[in-house]
């Protein structure tokens, strides 16, 4: 797999972080989109919930419904309205 382009970025307190603007270009990531981030033991992946395959997207469904609970707050969508600003 060829790097394209590398960039820092900051994890806040609860753990967010925003894609760089360049890179979510070369992406083809837009507001909106549905991505799935993918752990695995020495590295994560972003990807568009269109590329995931059924067994991913069967785990990724669980962990949503157990998380919705934390995800699903006025105060995650303040955090991530101060992110939004400062790009």
């Amino acid at each position: 797999m060829e790097l394209i382009e590398m960039k820092t970025v900051t994890i806040t307190e609860k753990g967010q972080m925003a894609l760089p603007k360049d890179i979510r270009a070369i992406e083809g990531f837009k507001e909106g989109q549905k991505v799935v981030v993918l752990a695995y033991k020495d590295h994560v992946e972003i990807r568009p919930l269109k590329s995931v395959n059924s067994e991913e997207l069967a785990w990724l469904s669980l962990a949503e419904k157990s998380l919705a609970k934390d995800w699903l707050t006025p105060g995650e969508d303040k955090a991530w309205k101060h992110l939004k600003k400062g790009m």
